[in-house]
């Protein structure tokens, strides 16, 4: 069906450099109906039968086009080198047509697709059943889909041979990453150009950075031109770590390790170290499952989101009533199994599971794309811009200014909320007559015991409720983020206060820890100071740091805290009390929206003529509709009428694209769904998020009890198709719609629809039996 778009003429003035992304020729927004697979679910395929192929772990999937390629591995007994097709479309399993000579059974090898072909590369070969011939290889063998030609390439350079490693394409080359040699873990990195057979050779790239240990039995994805490293074995240690990798020359092939800052973001922490997992990459999210994570083998699907840098748990969805169960349940935890995805979708085959048992499985699981939540980075463009600017804060002894916006700073730090209401108190004292002819004045909110840098780095915070972090490590940098520790404590901003605690400890080392130590005991933050003496007095440490130049002008009563520390470390004391993280940028927006703001409201929306106060900063920073309109032609009375193109939505429905304008709530009754479709394209909300849950609201949520509801909406915005798609429902489930009380109160052309649709559903052999009856 299609829902026919509401007027997009704009109202604003011709002068206005503003686009709604939508021409006055636009007619329709498509839905787009169709089979739909609920988000976050997973469903069991048919299993790979034995004699299409042996169940099986170790082994590599590839996706190309509609089908996943399964090759190699082995079933507990032998090697492996038959190629298995499973169609997705008709969920079939076949042996791949192949001719040429295949590469030798091999398990723990790596697998990409190139254009037209799969590229299979080194591995472990030999006969596991009588031990023999056992050894690692640096091969190289093309399989072209469209032919089922396998070629060997024969390369040079001087690659060592290698298993359990991590292979990815970019940039027209495969990109090798560590492994297994037989004798050691590896960490180099190698890359050969797959464009020209007769031209190709190894090269091995120059690492930089913070580069990964040795490690092997790890995956590796690229997202964002980026390529990610999770977990893995390290010599007889596992990690969690995750490291991100710059493939471009002029970031010098830079590794970084990501930090997690978990606890700040109120998400989970990282999956727990483990080995022989899977990581795809789908949009901006990295999906890790399965693999060996103490002794354990765990089956959560853990997500990664790049852009915020945070982990959390997916919650699998089962909410299809008609489906067998059976093809519902999520995979076991499993170990060397192998992942692809094909559209929007992940499919996992294979694997060990319990008691050593190769499995032959396949799962599917459904992924969500909607567009990222803009909520952080519309506010912070707030900050960077400085626009609609209310407040003007005077810090420190040099008075130096920082301009801001009353409804932001009010919302998450009450401490200065107390200022901002002193000095509007003040300010009505001095100038009863309020408004100037040129608009309201900057309110004026003098802070003594802050200054300008560490201030400005706290109200970034404000803004998008992380900051930006300077150069890790040096001194200036830590001084100043303890700094503004300073300020988060004497705030009672508790978020602010952990994440620059995590910053500082992650820190400090050999070079700063005692300017760290020597400021923190200035400033009284015992907890850093605290950490700093444990750094000094830990065996590996203490040595170098007493033999510093910076040891010997440390102040006396330093120097004998540390003596004695070394001599008697201080017993340690353990608290079982939580942690307070604070409230976020999201529970504070949406505390301000249900009330909490409601006297720094300085706007006036009018829905049918019923005013509904709001906040114009926050109106600006997320929707460009209102920034251009309160930057050109802002109403003389305050007051702004809220239409949709030319249709007002209803009371409830508007409620809703506020929680989705303050804090970026997208939950809504499904009617509501229909009046906000086209919300983002008038509006102008920097992506169309509100508009992909719009439409899966609608096409996952209509039933018999809202479909009164949802009929009225369809209506009213002219949805012409979802109007009949719901008196389709009505008429062939009328016996329990006619129980519903809504449906008295339908208005008279809607009740008289519903009759017409009655009719029209009558057959002529059921009309001439009633008449017969009468």
């Amino acid at each position: 069906p299609t829902i026919r778009a509401m007027s997009c003429k704009s109202k604003v003035a011709p002068s206005v450099d503003f686009d709604h992304s939508c021409s006055d020729s636009v007619e329709y927004l498509t839905l787009n109906f169709g089979p739909f697979e609920t988000v976050h679910r997973w469903r069991r395929l048919p299993p790979c039968d034995e004699f299409v192929g042996a169940r099986r772990s170790k082994h590599t999937v590839v996706a190309y086009r509609d089908a996943i390629y399964v090759f190699g591995g082995d079933n507990g007994k032998n090697m492996l080198n038959d190629l298995l097709r499973f169609d997705v479309k008709d969920c079939s399993w076949c042996r791949a047509f192949t001719t040429g000579t295949p590469p030798a059974p091999r398990y723990h090898h790596s697998a990409v697709v190139y254009g037209s072909s799969m590229f299979v590369f080194g591995g472990y070969t030999g006969d596991i059943y009588s031990n023999s011939n056992l050894k690692n290889k640096n091969d190289l063998f093309e399989y072209k889909f469209a032919t089922g030609q396998w070629t060997e390439w024969k390369v040079e350079g001087r690659l060592v041979a290698r298993s359990a490693h991590g292979a990815t394409v970019y940039n027209d080359k495969l990109w090798i990453f560590a492994g297994y040699d037989g004798n050691a873990r590896l960490n180099d990195m190698w890359t050969i150009s797959l464009q020209d057979r007769e031209q190709a050779y190894w090269e091995e790239i120059e690492q930089s950075g913070e580069i990964p240990p040795s490690c092997c039995n790890f995956p590796v994805a690229v997202c964002q031109d980026k390529m990610f490293v999770f977990s893995g074995q390290s010599g007889a240690k596992i990690t969690n770590n995750l490291f991100q990798f710059e493939f471009k020359v002029y970031f010098l092939f830079r590794w970084t390790r990501i930090p997690t800052e978990h606890l700040l973001r109120g998400s989970p922490p990282p999956p727990q170290r483990r080995y022989g997992h899977t990581m795809v990459a789908f949009d901006r999210h990295l999906y890790v499952f399965g693999g060996a994570a103490d002794n354990t083998l765990p089956n959560e699907l853990h997500c990664y989101d790049v852009d915020s840098q945070t982990w959390e748990v997916i919650q699998a969805s089962t909410d299809s009533e008609n489906c067998d169960v059976d093809f519902l349940q999520m995979p076991s935890g499993r170990l060397f199994h192998a992942a692809a995805v094909i559209h929007d979708a992940m499919y996992i085959f294979g694997g060990t599971v319990d008691n050593n048992v190769r499995s032959g499985e396949m799962y599917r699981f459904q992924f969500s794309c909607y567009p990222k939540c803009t909520l952080h980075e519309d506010y912070g463009k707030l900050w960077e811009n400085r626009q609609f600017c209310d407040v003007e804060f005077i810090l420190g002894e040099r008075e130096e200014k920082v301009l801001g916006h009353i409804a932001i700073v009010t919302a998450r730090c009450k401490w200065l909320r107390k200022k901002i209401l002193q000095a509007r108190d003040r300010q009505k004292q001095k100038d009863s007559s309020g408004r100037s002819s040129r608009g309201p004045p900057l309110l004026e909110v003098s802070i003594r015991e802050a200054d300008a840098q560490p201030f400005e780095v706290l109200m970034q915070f404000l803004y998008t409720d992380k900051i930006q972090y300077p150069r890790r490590g040096h001194v200036q940098d830590v001084l100043l983020i303890m700094d503004v520790y300073k300020l988060a404590l004497s705030f009672k901003l508790s978020r602010l206060e952990q994440l620059c605690v995590q910053y500082i400890e992650a820190s400090v080392d050999l070079q700063n820890v005692l300017s760290v130590c020597e400021n923190a005991n200035k400033l009284q933050l015992d907890q850093l100071k605290e950490h700093c003496l444990n750094f000094v007095v830990k065996e590996s440490h203490f040595n170098q740091v007493i033999m510093t130049k910076e040891f010997e002008h440390l102040s006396t009563p330093l120097i004998v805290e540390i003596v004695r520390r070394k001599q008697q470390p201080p017993p340690r004391v353990y608290s079982d009390l939580p942690v307070d993280i604070g409230t976020s940028l999201v529970q504070d927006m949406k505390a301000y929206l249900e009330g909490a703001g409601h006297e720094f409201c300085d706007i006036i929306l009018l829905l049918d003529g019923h005013p509904r106060p709001a906040h114009k900063a926050i109106l600006a920073a997320r929707s460009s509709y209102f920034e251009a309109m309160f930057r050109s032609f802002m109403p003389e009375d305050g007051q702004v009428n809220i239409s949709i193109g030319e249709m007002v939505p209803s009371t409830q429905a508007f409620e809703s694209m506020l929680r989705y304008i303050y804090y970026g709530d997208v939950n809504m009754p499904p009617e509501d769904s229909l009046y906000l479709f086209a919300a983002p394209y008038y509006y102008g909300f920097s992506n169309n998020r509100l508009q992909a849950y719009c439409k899966q609201n609608l096409e996952m949520n209509v039933t018999v009890e809202n479909v009164l509801q949802i009929l009225e909406a369809a209506d009213k915005t002219q949805a012409l198709d979802m109007k009949k798609h719901c008196l389709h429902i009505i008429v062939h489930q009328f016996t329990k719609v006619s129980k519903l009380p809504n449906l008295r109160s339908l208005s008279q052309p809607l009740l008289l629809d519903i009759i017409d649709s009655l009719a029209s559903h009558i057959s002529d052999k059921q009309c001439t039996e009633m008449s017969s009856d009468i």
